[in-house]
C-alpha cells in the first residue's frame, strides 16, 4: 500500500426511497484528520453514470444523486487519516430527506399505479420481452392435463468470508487510475467502470490479488466502489483505500434476484411434457447493474433442464424495486429456474396420481439424442441422464429413503423423499445476455457472442515453468489443476509448475470474458492452459530433436526429461532443451524464435449469437445432476432435518477427483442454505431486517447433513479435455429437492424457500391471524406493515426505593432525565408536553448520534403517562409509543410499562433478535440510573416553595 494512503467511510441511505434535500458536510469536514467528505453533487462533476444492458434511463453513479432508492445505498464518503476518523465523520453529515413512496413487492412494483422509482423510464417494469418456440398453443391445446403452479424464490447471497476491499490511486500526470482491488469479474465490468470514470480502458488499471477469502459471484459488485474510490483519490490527491464491513456487505453489496414464476405444463395422461408456458418476473432491487439482468437469461437455452420438451411459450419480464441491487450469485439464474420446473414435475406427479420417478424418467433427453439441440437454442454436448439416475437409486438407496419413510409414517413422524435433475451449464456464451432485445436491435449494433480464454506457460533460461491465466481465484483450486495440466504435458511434477493468478489489466492477456463465474474453468480456461502446453511441448520437441538427431515426432517427455521415444537413452534434461531457446538462439530449429513462451488461446466455434427467432446457445457445456434425499420434520420444534442425500454429478472428465468433491459439497452447503436458512428480508416500508449474522442465518458445520456423492463420466465432444463446468450444480438443485422432500412429507401444494420452522407451522396449523402491523419477505405481496423496519413490543416492571412523586417528578426534570437516558447529551423542553434529546446509541455493529423528540398525553398525575414519538439520525430512526404507570408499595414504587416501536433504516437491519436484546439492555440501564437519580426529599413535597407541581413548573405552566 503506498505511503501517505488516506481511508474512507461511507454514509448510507436510512431511508428505502426519499428526494435528497441538502447535505450538511460542514461538520464532518472540519473534524480534524478528515481531508475530504464527497457527495453525489461532487461524484456527478467527475464522473458519469454506469452503463445498462437495457436501454433505458435508470442512471446511476457511485454515490446517490438527488435521490435515494434503497435502505444502504452510498450517500456520501468521508475521507480521513484512518478509519476510525472517517468513521466518526459520517457521523457529523447530516442529511436532509423528502420520504418517497416505496414498493419492495415486484407484483405490486408493476401494477399501474404502483410508485416509479425513475421517473424519466416511467416504468418499473423496464423490459417484457415474450419467446415463442415451437408449438405451445397447439400442444396446450391438445393436451390431455394442464397443470400449473406459481412459485416465488426468495433474496438470498453467499457470504465470503471476505468483503470488498479497494486501494485506488489516481496519477495526474496521466490521468490515470491504479486499482487493487478484489475483483471477480466478468471483466465486462471493466469498460463500464472505464465509462464511468471518462478515461480510455487504458487508464484504468486493475489489479486482482492471487486469492481472496471467496467470491460466489458476489465480488462483481464490487466495482462501484472501485468507481467511487478512484474518484476519491483524485479529489484527496492521495491513494484511498476502503474495507466494506460485513453490515455494509449484507445490507447493501448485492443478492440474488426474487423471482416470481408462473409456470405450467401441457402433459398426457401419463404425465409426458409436450409443452411448458413460464412468466418470469424477476426483481433487480433499485437498479440495474452490469452485467444485469444476467440470471433471467444466463439460462435461457436451458429452460426445460433435463427434459425433451419441443414446444415452449415463455416471458421475462425486468423489474424494480426499493431493495439493493440484485446481482450474479453462484448458479446464478439455474436456483430460480429449477425451483419452478422441478416443483411443476413434482406437481404433475402427484396431481396424475404418478410417482415422481416415472415423470422424470419419460421426459429425460434420450442419450441417443446428444449433441441435443432444446427448444430455445441450447446445444446440449453430451450425457446419459437415465443411466445416472439408475446408478444413484442403485445399491438400495431408493429402498432404503422408502423404507425409512414408511417406518417414520407408521409412527405418526413426517418423512418425506424428494428428487430434482438438473442441467448445469459451463462457461457462458458473452452473447446471451443480447438476447434481451430484439434481432432487428440485434442487427443495428452487430452480433455479441462466444467467449475467450487465455492462459500464457513461460520456460525462463533454467527451464523453470511459470504459468498465468485470465482467471481470478477465489479459493477454487485453479492453481493446482493448471499446474497439473501443464506439467503432465511436459513430462514433470505439477510442484515443479509455478502459477501465478493475479491479474494486471496492463500487463496481463484478458479478455472481456476474463474472469471466474459460470463454471467457466474446465470447459475455458483449462482447454487454453492444455493448448499453450502442448505449443511449449511441441516447440521443446523441435529444439530437442536436432540436438538429438531424431524428428520431433519421435520426441517424448517424462520424468524431467526429453527423449526419444524409439531409444529413450538418446535424452536430455527439459531444462537443457528448454534453456537453448535462451542460451543458444543459433541452435533454434527451423523458423522457431528464440525464447519459450506461449499463449493458449480457447474460444470455442459452438458459442454463436442469438439467431433469429431468439435461438441461444447459452452455454459451452452441460452437466447433469441429479439429486435424491429424504427429510423428516420434527412436529414438535417443527425443523426439517436432511435425513439423507445422494448427489449423482455428470461433468464430463474430471480434471481433478478430489478438487470437484470439495466444490460439490461447497455448493451443497450453499443450496442446504437457500432451502432452509437464509434469506434477504424487507418491510413494506423498505426496511432492511436482517443484517447481521443474528437474522441472516448461514448453517454452520453443526447444520450440514453428510452428502453422499457420486459420478458418471460423458466427456464433452466440445472440450479438447472433454471435462464440462462443475461447481454450482447443487445450488441449483440441492434447493428444490428439499422442497419436493418437505412437500411430499406434508402433503402440500405450496412450499415457500426458506422452508423455516414458522412456515413449517403455518402449513400445519394453517396461519394464524396476523397483528395489523408485521413485516414482510422481499417478495411477499399480501402482508401489510408498520412504517417503520422491525416492530419491537415489550412489557415490564421495577421497584424503585422512592415515593411515586418523586420518580414522577424526576422523569419530567431535564436535567435529571439527561443522567438517566443511556448515552444521552442534552434534553430539553421543546414546548408543553414535548421533550427533545440527543443521544448516542449503539446495537450491535451500528452506534450512532440520533435526535428524540416525545410527546406526553393522557397525563395522570404520579399515576400514568403516555409517551409517543420518534427518533431519526444518520443510521435510521423509530416511531412509536409506550406507557408508564406508577404504583406505590411499602418499599417504594411499582413502575410498569408498554412500549410498541418501529425501527427503521440501518438499525433496523441488525435483525430482530439483536435490537430485542439492545432494547432490553437500554431499559435495564435506565431503570438502575433512575434508581440512583431518585433521592428522597427531606422536607417533603408540602415544604416546596409553590403549590404547583414540579413537573408543571418544569414545563413552565406554572410558578
Amino acid at each position: 500500500m503506498a505511503v501517505g494512503t488516506l481511508y474512507a467511510a461511507i454514509l448510507r441511505s436510512p431511508k428505502a426511497h426519499a428526494k435528497i434535500l441538502s447535505i450538511d458536510v460542514s461538520a464532518a469536514k472540519a473534524l480534524p484528520g478528515v481531508h475530504a467528505v464527497i457527495t453525489g453533487e461532487d461524484i456527478r462533476a467527475i464522473s458519469d453514470p454506469f452503463l445498462v444492458a437495457l436501454k433505458a434511463p435508470i442512471d446511476q453513479w457511485s454515490l446517490a444523486v438527488d435521490a435515494v432508492r434503497f435502505v444502504g445505498e452510498a450517500v456520501a464518503v468521508v475521507v480521513a487519516d484512518d478509519r476510525y476518523i472517517a468513521e466518526d465523520g459520517v457521523e457529523l453529515v447530516n442529511v436532509t430527506y423528502e420520504d418517497l413512496p416505496v414498493v419492495v413487492d415486484c407484483l405490486k412494483a408493476v401494477q399501474p399505479d404502483a410508485p416509479v422509482l425513475h421517473a424519466p423510464a416511467g416504468t418499473n417494469e423496464i423490459s417484457n420481452r415474450r419467446f415463442v418456440y415451437g408449438e405451445p398453443d397447439k400442444a396446450f391445446a391438445e393436451a390431455a392435463h394442464v397443470v400449473k403452479t406459481e412459485l416465488v424464490y426468495p433474496r438470498s447471497s453467499y457470504t465470503p468470508m471476505e468483503c470488498f476491499v479497494v486501494v485506488a490511486e489516481y496519477h495526474k500526470a496521466s490521468q490515470s487510475y491504479d486499482v487493487y482491488s478484489n475483483f471477480q469479474g466478468p471483466f465486462s465490468a471493466h469498460p463500464v467502470m472505464a465509462k464511468a470514470l471518462r478515461v480510455p480502458g487504458t487508464k484504468l488499471r486493475l489489479r486482482t490479488p492471487a486469492d481472496s477469502g471467496g467470491s460466489f459471484g458476489i465480488k462483481l459488485s464490487v466495482f462501484p466502489y472501485i468507481v467511487l474510490m478512484a474518484l476519491a483519490s483524485r479529489i484527496t490527491g492521495r491513494p484511498v483505500k476502503w474495507v466494506e464491513d460485513r453490515f455494509e456487505h449484507l445490507s447493501a453489496a448485492s443478492s440474488g434476484p426474487n423471482r416470481v414464476t408462473t409456470i405450467e405444463a401441457a402433459v398426457d395422461k401419463d404425465g409426458r411434457i409436450h409443452g411448458l408456458r413460464m412468466d418470469c418476473l424477476e426483481d433487480y432491487g433499485a437498479f440495474l447493474r452490469a452485467p444485469m439482468p444476467g440470471p433471467l437469461y444466463r439460462m435461457h437455452g436451458a429452460l426445460t433442464g433435463a427434459y425433451d420438451i419441443r414446444h415452449l411459450d415463455v416471458t421475462n419480464r425486468v423489474c424494480l424495486t426499493n431493495k439493493m441491487p440484485a446481482a450474479l450469485i453462484r448458479g446464478f439464474g439455474g436456483p430460480q429456474i429449477y425451483f419452478a420446473l422441478e416443483r411443476l414435475v413434482q406437481r404433475i406427479a402427484v396431481e396424475l396420481g404418478l410417482d415422481p420417478l416415472d415423470v422424470i424418467r419419460r421426459n429425460l433427453i434420450n442419450k441417443e439424442a446428444f449433441p441435443y439441440r432444446t427448444a430455445s437454442g441450447a446445444l446440449y454436448d453430451s450425457g446419459d441422464y437415465a443411466q445416472a439416475i439408475e446408478k444413484a437409486l442403485a445399491d438400495g438407496r431408493l429402498e432404503e429413503l422408502k423404507a425409512r419413510r414408511d417406518a417414520a409414517r407408521a409412527e405418526g413422524r413426517y418423512y418425506g423423499i424428494g428428487f430434482a435433475a438438473v442441467v448445469e451449464p459451463g462457461m457462458s456464451n458473452m452473447g446471451y445476455l443480447s438476447t434481451l432485445v430484439p434481432a432487428k436491435v440485434r442487427e443495428r449494433v452487430g452480433p455479441k457472442n462466444g467467449a475467450v480464454s487465455m492462459v500464457t506457460v513461460n520456460v525462463d533460461p533454467v527451464g523453470a515453468v511459470s504459468v498465468t491465466a485470465d482467471v481470478t481465484v477465489q479459493g477454487q483450486g485453479h492453481q493446482t489443476v493448471i499446474a497439473q495440466i501443464v506439467a503432465e504435458q511436459l513430462g514433470l511434477t505439477p510442484q515443479e509448475i509455478l502459477v501465478n493468478l493475479e491479474i494486471d489489466t496492463q500487463k496481463d492477456q484478458w479478455s472481456i470474458a476474463a474472469g471466474s463465474y459460470s463454471c467457466r474453468f474446465s470447459p475455458g480456461t483449462a482447454p487454453a492452459a492444455h493448448i499453450a502446453a502442448q505449443r511449449i511441448r511441441d516447440k521443446v520437441a523441435r529444439i530437442a530433436a536436432k540436438q538429438l538427431n531424431t524428428v520431433a515426432e519421435d520426441i517424448d517427455f517424462a520424468n524431467g526429461m526429453v527423449f526419444s521415444k524409439s531409444n529413450p537413452d538418446n535424452s536430455m534434461p527439459f531444462s537443457r532443451a528448454a534453456g537453448t531457446a535462451h542460451w543458444s538462439p543459433v541452435l533454434m530449429p527451423g523458423n522457431d524464435q528464440p525464447g519459450l513462451r506461449e499463449i493458449g488461446v480457447w474460444s470455442p466455434p459452438e458459442l454463436e449469437p442469438p439467431s433469429s427467432k431468439d435461438e441461444i446457445n447459452t452455454s459451452l457445456t452441460y452437466g447433469f445432476v441429479f439429486d435424491m434425499c429424504g427429510v423428516e420434520i420434527d412436529p414438535i420444534t417443527m425443523e426439517v432435518r436432511v435425513d439423507r442425500y445422494v448427489s449423482m454429478h455428470d461433468a464430463g472428465y474430471l480434471l481433478n477427483p478430489l478438487i470437484a468433491e470439495g466444490q460439490i459439497r461447497g455448493a451443497f452447503v450453499q443450496g442446504l442454505a437457500s432451502a432452509l436458512y437464509e434469506e434477504f428480508v424487507y418491510d413494506e416500508s423498505g426496511a432492511f431486517l436482517s443484517g447481521t449474522f443474528a437474522d441472516y442465518l448461514v448453517p454452520t458445520a453443526c447444520e450440514v447433513p453428510e452428502i453422499e456423492i457420486l459420478h458418471i463420466e460423458t466427456p464433452s465432444p466440445f472440450t479438447p479435455l472433454g471435462a464440462k463446468g462443475l461447481a454450482e450444480g447443487n445450488c441449483m438443485s440441492t434447493p428444490v429437492c428439499i422442497a419436493n422432500a418437505v412437500a411430499d412429507a406434508l402433503g402440500v401444494e405450496s412450499i415457500q424457500l426458506p422452508i423455516t420452522p414458522s412456515r413449517i407451522n403455518d402449513l400445519l396449523a394453517g396461519e394464524e391471524s396476523r397483528p395489523a402491523k408485521q413485516i414482510q419477505t422481499a417478495t411477499d405481496g399480501g402482508s401489510t406493515s408498520a412504517r417503520a423496519g422491525h416492530m419491537l413490543t415489550g412489557k415490564g416492571e421495577f421497584v424503585v426505593a422512592a415515593a411515586p412523586e418523586q420518580i414522577w417528578n424526576s422523569l419530567l426534570d431535564p436535567e435529571k432525565l439527561k443522567t438517566v437516558i443511556p448515552g444521552c447529551h442534552t434534553v430539553s423542553v421543546v414546548e408543553p408536553f414535548k421533550y427533545r434529546a440527543e443521544v448516542t446509541l449503539g446495537v450491535g455493529p451500528i452506534k450512532g448520534r440520533f435526535v428524540a423528540d416525545v410527546q406526553l398525553s393522557d397525563l395522570q398525575e404520579y399515576r400514568f403517562a403516555r409517551l409517543s414519538g420518534g427518533m431519526s439520525g444518520p443510521l435510521g430512526g423509530s416511531e412509536g409509543e409506550g406507557t408508564v404507570t406508577l404504583e406505590a408499595l411499602p418499599e417504594g414504587t411499582k413502575v410498569s410499562y408498554t412500549y410498541s416501536v418501529g425501527v427503521s433504516g440501518k438499525v433496523a437491519a441488525v435483525g430482530g433478535r439483536m435490537l430485542e436484546r439492545a432494547a432490553g439492555m437500554v431499559i435495564g440501564q435506565f431503570f438502575e440510573r433512575l434508581s440512583r437519580v431518585v433521592k428522597p426529599e427531606e422536607d417533603g413535597p408540602a415544604n416546596t416553595a409553590s403549590t404547583t407541581p414540579r413537573w408543571k413548573r418544569f414545563l413552565g405552566l406554572g410558578r
